[in-house]
C-alpha cells in the first residue's frame, strides 16, 4: 500500500527527532557540555559578579543573569545538536536521508524538533536549579517558560543549521560559533543589561534579535511588574519579535538545506 506524502514526511520528522534524543543521550560528553558548563558560568559569574550594580536592574547579578544561562544552554544544545549534521554527511548518513522520497523540509523540521525536544527539556531542568542562586521559579513560571523555550530553540536550532549545513568540517563551524553565536547571546541582554553599557554597544544589543528572546523568557520567568523585568522592551514587541526570529532562522534553514541538496526535494 502507497503511503501518502503527509504521512511519509510526519514519519521522516518522528524518526529524525528520535534519533537526535537517542544520539544525545548516548553521548554523556553532550549532556555535560549542553548542560553543566552554563550552570557552572551561572554560579561562577553570579557569585563573582554578585556586587555589580547597574543603574537599570534592582536585583541581584545572579538572578539577574540567570535567565541569560538558560538561553545559553538552548544555544549550546542547538550548537551541539546541529554540528552533527557535518558528522552525518561524512558518514553518508545525510546522503541517504536527502535521497529518501520525503521534501528537505520534512529533513530540517526533523531536525529542528530534536533539538527543540532537548533544548526544553535542558531548559526546564536548569530552571528547577534556580534555587542554587538563592531564588526560585514558581510552577507559573516555569509553565509560562515553556512556549518561550519552544520558540528559542527553534530559532537557534534555525541558526545553528543554516551555519552547519554548507560545511564540510567540523572545525569551520567551531570558528563561527565563537565568532557569532557566542557573541549574539552576549549582547542579547543575557550578560549585562543595555542600560548598563555604552550607547553604542546599546544599539547592538537592540538590534540583535536574541536580545528579546531573553527578555521574553525574563518576562515568562519571574512575576509580573518583578523589579527583574524592569526596563525591558514592550512584552507584545519581544514576542512578535522572537516569532519572527524563529520563522526567519527556520525558512533560512529549509532555504540553505534545498541548496546544498540540489533543489532535488521539494
Amino acid at each position: 500500500m502507497k503511503t501518502s506524502p503527509l504521512l511519509s514526511s510526519l514519519l521522516a520528522v518522528y524518526t529524525l527527532t528520535n534519533r537526535e534524543v537517542v544520539r544525545f543521550l548516548r553521548q554523556r560528553n553532550r549532556v555535560f557540555g549542553a548542560l553543566a558548563q552554563p550552570v557552572l558560568f551561572w554560579l561562577i559569574f553570579g557569585q563573582g559578579l554578585s556586587g555589580a550594580r547597574f543603574h537599570s536592574v534592582s536585583v541581584g547579578y545572579s538572578e539577574y543573569f540567570f535567565p541569560g544561562i538558560v538561553v545559553l544552554v538552548v544555544l549550546f544544545t542547538a550548537i551541539f545538536a546541529t554540528i552533527s549534521i557535518i558528522d552525518d554527511r561524512n558518514t553518508g548518513f545525510l546522503q541517504s536521508v536527502l535521497v529518501a522520497p520525503v521534501p528537505t523540509v520534512a529533513i530540517v523540521m526533523g531536525k529542528v524538533a530534536g533539538t527543540m525536544v532537548l533544548a526544553v527539556g535542558q531548559g526546564v531542568l536548569v530552571c528547577a536549579l534556580a534555587a542554587l542562586g538563592g531564588f526560585e521559579i514558581g510552577l507559573g513560571g516555569l509553565a509560562a517558560s515553556l512556549p518561550v523555550l519552544v520558540l528559542l530553540s527553534i530559532a537557534l536550532a534555525g541558526v545553528g543549521l543554516m551555519i552547519a549545513w554548507p560545511m564540510d568540517s567540523t572545525q569551520g563551524f567551531h570558528a563561527i560559533m565563537m565568532a557569532f553565536l557566542m557573541p549574539m547571546w552576549l549582547l542579547s541582554g543575557a550578560f549585562f543589561p543595555p542600560g548598563g553599557t555604552p550607547s553604542w554597544l546599546g544599539w547592538i544589543i537592540a538590534l540583535n534579535p536574541l536580545t528579546y528572546g531573553v527578555a521574553l523568557l525574563r518576562y515568562s520567568l519571574y512575576a509580573a511588574g518583578s523589579p527583574a523585568t524592569a526596563g525591558l522592551p514592550p512584552l507584545s514587541f519581544c514576542f512578535v519579535a522572537t516569532i519572527a526570529f524563529a520563522a526567519a532562522t527556520l525558512g533560512g534553514s529549509v532555504f540553505v538545506a534545498r541548496n546544498r541538496a540540489g533543489g532535488r526535494h521539494p
